[in-house]
């Protein structure tokens, strides 16, 4: 392609991207194709000729948005939030222009740099101590398994990466029932085993219960296991439960255990001055996650995590055949060492485009406004005689369910079903649910970029009629 043709298919296309973003709401949230209808759509073969750029980006309308579930619409309240905004999407394209590998410092000096300060940036606006220091992954979830690798090591004395898994006591690993699925993959990946990660019971509020981690890590030791990790949560993806993290730290630090704390949804949340309460304890934290791709208008993939020792993370991972070595090692950080994959994406420029062109002041106060909306929904259910609130409300995630006078809830639970899928089929809007002990439960999720209260009012009352014109 000639840079002019480049030139003006890129106008044509960012023209496109530009029209997309002041219309998404417009189209139907969820995706109505069915299995294989893509996939049937397209050519068993590759062409062997040359196509035109505007054969591709017909096709692209024509057979691939269809088939998009539009996750940047303001009726878009299921799963969680994965928001982009116009600067990080500004910075994906001149990251994509680049094209640089990231793997070590002399291979990409200013994005190594850059990722070392932007890291720094989040640490202190965030709150956590300043001799955290951090490293951009791709997910938390790589990021709570880099951490349990790491916890695991550290319990080893590196013997497990020297001699292998079997050769060590059985390792226990500790979080609440609704912790993250990240966390039972991390086990099973990092040698430990699915059963011996220990689910504790939560609280009333969902939360877990530090007085059963704490009996549960005390028969453990007793019957021979070696507890190695606990994994606690700021905003659980169920219902986002935010576990006592002093509590928890106090109880990793009697027994010499590692604390991880999740917040890949939360910790965007402790920008905000008033909710800086969720770090109390953050003096027992030894890593810590959180992800500026899902509440902080940055696009995936962007997972920010830190370590109190980096030194342990490095060791862990680190590798060092010839044609990696520099001269400038032990200088400045290579990356490649804090985590799995030796290449790495520049995706410290987002972060950089982000914060600048919104400011912290600006972040705050869009973070805000979804935790008012959510309260403001939180109130509107409250206040409806036929639905139930079924989880505190702690951040930007309401939990609800119809339930009509005298039914039970496996009624509840099968009308609320139907009520989820009417809903999502619609196209109007797009919920996801959770189960809250044996009781099917909606969730909204109040923090998409562009949600108002407008888009919030307008999808309850979709809520409200269509249950209430359901055969109960």
């Amino acid at each position: 392609m000639k840079s002019q043709d480049f030139r003006k298919y890129a106008h044509q296309l960012v023209d496109w991207m530009a029209s997309y973003m002041d219309n998404v709401e417009n189209y139907p949230v969820k995706s109505s194709v069915k299995p294989r209808e893509i996939f049937n759509k397209l050519p068993d073969h590759p062409p062997l000729k040359a196509e035109p750029f505007e054969a591709f980006f017909n096709d692209f309308l024509e057979i691939i948005i269809p088939g998009i579930t539009h996750w940047q619409s303001p009726n878009f309240y299921a799963y969680f939030p994965a928001n982009t905004s116009p600067p990080s999407i500004l910075a994906e394209m001149l990251t994509a222009t680049l094209a640089v590998q990231c793997m070590i410092w002399e291979t990409s000096p200013a994005a190594t740099e850059l990722e070392e300060k932007m890291m720094n940036w989040l640490r202190d606006i965030i709150g956590l101590p300043d001799y955290f220091e951090g490293v951009i992954q791709d997910t938390a979830s790589t990021s709570t398994l880099a951490a349990i690798l790491t916890a695991r090591e550290k319990i080893t004395r590196f013997k497990v990466n020297e001699d292998g898994a079997f050769t060590q006591k059985q390792l226990r690993v500790y979080c609440s029932d609704q912790a993250h699925s990240s966390v039972d993959k991390a086990v099973k990946i990092a040698g430990i085993g699915i059963k011996n990660l220990v689910k504790i019971d939560t609280r009333s509020d969902f939360s877990l219960d530090p007085e059963k981690l704490s009996v549960a890590i005390a028969e453990d030791i007793q019957k021979g296991y070696t507890p190695c990790c606990v994994v606690a949560t700021l905003g659980t993806t169920g219902v986002t439960a935010i576990d006592p993290i002093k509590e928890i730290g106090e109880i990793c630090s009697k027994y010499g255990l590692w604390l991880h704390v999740d917040a890949a949804l939360g910790g965007t949340a402790l920008i905000l001055p008033e909710y800086k309460w969720m770090l109390d304890g953050k003096e027992y934290i030894d890593s810590f996650v959180f992800n500026p791709h899902k509440w902080m208008f940055t696009n995936f993939d962007c997972s920010a995590f830190f370590v109190r020792e980096a030194g342990l993370l490095i060791r862990t991972f680190e590798i060092l055949p010839e044609y990696l070595k520099t001269r400038t090692r032990g200088q400045v950080n290579d990356y490649r060492d804090w985590g799995v994959p030796l290449g790495r994406r520049f995706r410290a420029l987002k972060l950089w485009c982000v914060i600048r062109m919104y400011g912290v002041e600006g972040l705050q106060n869009m973070v805000r406004t979804h935790i008012e909306i959510a309260r403001k929904l939180y109130e509107m259910i409250y206040r409806e005689r036929d639905f139930e609130i079924l989880a505190p409300l702690t951040l930007n995630t309401v939990c609800f369910r119809y339930k009509p006078d005298k039914i039970s809830d496996e009624e509840a639970n099968s009308i609320n079903e139907k009520l989820n899928h009417l809903l999502n089929d619609s196209g109007r809007i797009y919920l996801t649910h959770t189960k809250i002990g044996e009781k099917y439960c909606l969730r909204m999720v109040t923090a998409q970029t562009n949600v108002t209260m407008k888009h919030v009012e307008k999808a309850w009352n979709l809520i409200m009629n269509t249950a209430r014109t359901m055969k109960v």
